[in-house]
Order: structure tokens, then C-alpha cells, then sequence
């Protein structure tokens, strides 16, 4: 990437995309964020400058300057992207660490973390502004729907499918061929057997509904 990138949100996944990017040789140019407490900090060489919605840094985006959303919240991170295509016209970027390995037979979105150690194998999909943890596992064939957040550590099997908004906690395993279903929540260290229905949450081994 030749462009420099703006991060907003300035949490501990603000910070993991800083140090990804800067590990990538790309300049992150400031980080955003509503916590006016943080606002004037410094990590390394790089300030916390504003707020997310501040017209002064968002005009920076485009040509010029690229953005990443590192915020875990989906309702904030999907409010923010929104406020991205709408305002700038522009997608954020991908935000991939340099130990993490993806197949470039997988096809990925945009505005996806991918951290360090993750696995995205051969003909895997990955949609858009999902949050890949570290040592996260996306099998061959494996499909991975928009806004999905998978745990450090877990593992989908080929041919399972996680659809939008889903949330795979740490240490999870999802069976080959297990749909985990929109918005749903699979408790950390669980392994998924059968299928999720939307909005459920499952725990265990094997995971039950709550």
C-alpha cells in the first residue's frame, strides 16, 4: 500500500491494526476516536487526533489517504463504513499482518484484520469487515460472511459457512460443512456440530443453545 492509512478507533484493535500496518512499512497517518479521553495520545510516533465524524481528517480520505475501521463494536463499525461509502466514496482497506497467510486462490473482501499467524487457505471466502484473530483457521471452501468476528485461535472447516454478523469466540471449532447462522454467537472454546440458527448462541462441546 503507497498510500498512507487513517485508523479509526483507538482501543486495543485500533492498536493491533497500528502495529500491523507499521510492521507492512505503511504509514498510519493518526488514529480516531470518540473517547475524548484518549484524544492528544500517543502511540509510538502516531497521535490520537480526533473524532470519528471530525470533517477535518475525514476530507484526508481518498487518493491521498486510505482508511481502516478497527473498531469491534459491528454497530459502530457498520455505522462507520457507512459514513465512509457516503461521505468519501471509498471502501476501507484491508488490514493483513505479515506472519498471517492468505491463499492467493481465496477470495476476500474489504476492510477485513486479518492477524498475525491467520490462516486463509486455497478457495476459502472471506466477505467484508470481518475481524480475523490471531491463529484463526479458515479452511478451503469455507465461507465467511460480512461483519463476522472469528476468535483467536478457531477453526472453520472446509465447506462450513458463517453468515453476516456472527460471532465465533476463541478456541472455537465448526465442524466441515456446519452454517452458523446471521448474527449468531458461538461461545468461546465450543465445538459446533450442527448447524446455528440466526441470532442463537451456543456453548460447549458440543455446543448447545444457551
Amino acid at each position: 500500500m503507497e498510500n498512507p492509512v487513517l485508523i479509526f478507533g483507538a482501543g486495543s484493535l485500533g492498536l493491533t491494526a497500528l502495529d500491523l500496518f507499521q510492521r507492512n512499512s505503511v504509514v498510519v497517518y493518526g488514529l480516531l476516536d470518540d473517547n475524548k479521553e484518549l484524544h492528544g495520545q500517543e502511540f509510538g510516533a502516531v497521535s490520537v487526533l480526533g473524532e470519528t465524524d471530525d470533517d477535518g481528517f475525514l476530507k484526508l480520505i481518498g487518493q491521498k489517504c486510505e482508511a481502516f475501521v478497527a473498531i469491534g463494536d459491528i454497530r459502530v463499525r457498520k455505522r462507520l463504513v457507512k459514513l465512509l461509502n457516503e461521505r468519501r466514496k471509498v471502501q476501507p482497506v484491508n488490514a493483513i499482518h505479515d506472519t498471517a497467510t492468505v491463499s492467493t486462490l481465496a477470495i476476500i473482501g474489504h476492510g477485513n484484520l486479518v492477524a498475525a499467524r491467520a490462516v486463509v487457505n486455497p478457495f476459502a471466502e472471506v466477505g467484508q469487515h470481518c475481524i480475523i484473530q490471531a491463529g484463526a483457521i479458515i479452511e478451503s471452501r469455507a465461507k465467511v460472511g460480512d461483519y463476522v468476528m472469528v476468535g483467536t485461535g478457531s477453526i472453520l472447516n472446509s465447506d462450513a459457512v458463517v453468515e453476516d454478523g456472527a460471532f465465533i469466540g476463541t478456541g472455537v471449532t465448526i465442524i466441515a460443512g456446519v452454517k452458523i447462522g446471521k448474527n449468531a454467537r458461538i461461545g468461546a472454546g465450543s465445538v459446533v456440530v450442527e448447524d446455528v440458527a440466526a441470532g442463537d448462541t451456543v456453548f460447549g462441546n458440543p455446543a448447545k443453545k444457551m
